[in-house]
Parts: C-alpha cells; structure tokens; sequence
C-alpha cells in the first residue's frame, strides 16, 4: 500500500511539473549585445553601419536585415523590462525599420530567380518568435508613457501603439 501512495504520488508531482509552453517557433533571438549607456554601445552602432556594406546582394541585405530586427527587438524588450521606456521605443521603431526592409530584399532575390524557399521559412519562423515577444512586451508595459527632460516639454510615448503596429507589420508578412 505504501508503494501504491508514493507511485501516485510521483505521477502526480511529474503531471503538476509541466509547464505551459508558450513558443511557437524554434527561431532563437539573440542575446541581447551591448545596451545603451554601456561605452561599447556607440563603437557597436559604427560597427553595425560599417558591417551594411559587408551584406551585399539581395540575400546578403536580406540577412543583414532579419539580424538588425532581432537585435533591435531584444533590446527593445530588455530597455522595457528594465523601465527604460524612451530607449525601449526608439529601439522598437529601429527593429520596425530593419523589419521593414526585410521582405523586399527577399522579393527581389526571387524577381531575380535565386532559391528563397529556405529563407521564407526563416523569415516565417522570425516573424512567429517577433511575435510572441511582442504580445509578451504589450502585457509587461504601460499604454503611453509620459517623457520630461529637465529643460524640454514633456513628450508622450504611445507604447502600446507602437508595439500593435509592430505586431501587425509582422502579422502581414505571414
């Protein structure tokens, strides 16, 4: 009897231990890089505009361009996490920007005849991940987000808008 009491027991506890999975894609962002404020944040941006010119070709910028957009969204995500909200949102509008330079890219290479089934999936499972992360930073973050400099007016951050506008950038791609 004893036995029988510590089997269920186990079975129930390794039932209870399962976690509700949350991920759609097996895409994987980056780990976030140098952030602002840290002294290697401008020798990363000069990096990262020199390093344009190394993707070159359709696929190449396409590349380049799917990398800035993760970048850009985990960092955007981390700056949230930690309250950052002004280099949160400029952030984001940096990962909207690459994002939206990464489907013509890909249009061009296929008017020009290469092979993107692969990089169609790519993009597919990205956009699903970008996703994900984003309906994550909508619940995490406020609406509007009011921003005073000492010597400025206040400047009001539509946060959720951005982030709905991101969403369904992504959204459309699919």
């Amino acid at each position: 009897m004893m036995r029988i009491s510590w089997v269920i027991f186990f079975l129930f506890s390794f039932f209870l231990s399962f976690n509700k999975v949350y991920a759609e894609s097996s895409y994987v962002l980056p780990y976030p890089s140098s952030m602002p404020g840290n002294s290697m944040y401008k020798v990363r941006l000069v990096y990262e505009y020199i390093s344009k010119y190394w993707y070159f070709g359709d696929l190449g910028q396409f590349k380049y361009n799917l990398k800035m957009t993760d970048k850009y969204l985990v960092e955007a995500k981390t700056l949230f996490e930690y309250k950052q909200y002004l280099l949160g949102y400029k952030a984001l509008e940096s990962s909207n920007f690459y994002f939206s330079n990464t489907l013509p890219n890909l249009a061009m290479a296929e008017k020009s005849g290469k092979d993107v089934s692969r990089k169609k999936i790519i993009l597919t499972s990205a956009v699903q991940k970008h996703i994900e992360t984003l309906e994550q930073m909508d619940i995490d973050t406020p609406d509007n987000f009011s921003w005073e400099p000492e010597k400025s007016l206040p400047t009001v951050l539509g946060i959720k808008g951005l982030i709905e506008e991101a969403t369904n950038v992504r959204k459309n791609t699919l």
